[in-house]
């Protein structure tokens, strides 16, 4: 029996033949985008699910999703939702946050505190692009490039991006791909 014909051999379709969709290996890219959407399956706000992981040299370093502190009640708990504060952008736009709640980026780089995993020069995946808070964090941090999925009030942070020289890049998934 050769290599390729042995039963159970998940690399048998590769032999002779070309590769179905369903059995493409996925990009670096598609990868962490992937991880980082599964991780926002973990998060407790009731307003969105956000999933980041950060990445150096295509090893994972951190995840984290939004959620309340350790510990403390998730506003998935109370039954309330969450508990909202506003505050006015300078272009005049109201913006909503939960007071309960930490963002995915923040999380993510708590881990890697707590552990002691340095992020300097990495990148972050995001499942939306970051808010001018954890933004402003994530240059203070020393992340070079950030991949969101979905952009998320971008206009707001675009000077910020220009100024400080990080990278932000969206990530396409490719449609074949199982979200």
């Amino acid at each position: 029996m050769s290599e390729g014909s042995k039963s159970g051999c998940c690399c048998s379709s590769q032999v002779g033949g070309t590769l179905s969709p369903q059995e493409q290996r996925l990009s670096w890219h598609e990868y962490f985008m992937g991880v980082a959407h599964l991780i926002s399956r973990r998060a407790t706000c009731t307003r969105g699910h956000i999933g980041a992981v950060i990445v150096r040299d295509n090893n994972i370093l951190s995840t984290g999703y939004n959620g309340a502190p350790s510990g403390l009640p998730h506003c998935n708990d109370h039954g309330s939702g969450c508990h909202i504060y506003k505050s006015i952008h300078p272009d005049g736009t109201v913006e909503e946050n939960c007071v309960s709640t930490i963002h995915a980026e923040i999380n993510a780089i708590a881990q890697a505190a707590k552990h002691g995993v340095s992020i300097k020069d990495s990148d972050i995946y995001i499942t939306a692009s970051p808010c001018i808070h954890c933004l402003k964090v994530l240059i203070n941090v020393g992340i070079k490039t950030i991949y969101y999925a979905k952009p998320y009030k971008i206009e707001h942070i675009a000077e910020l991006v220009r100024l400080s020289g990080i990278r932000l890049e969206q990530v396409t998934m490719a449609s074949n791909q199982p979200e």
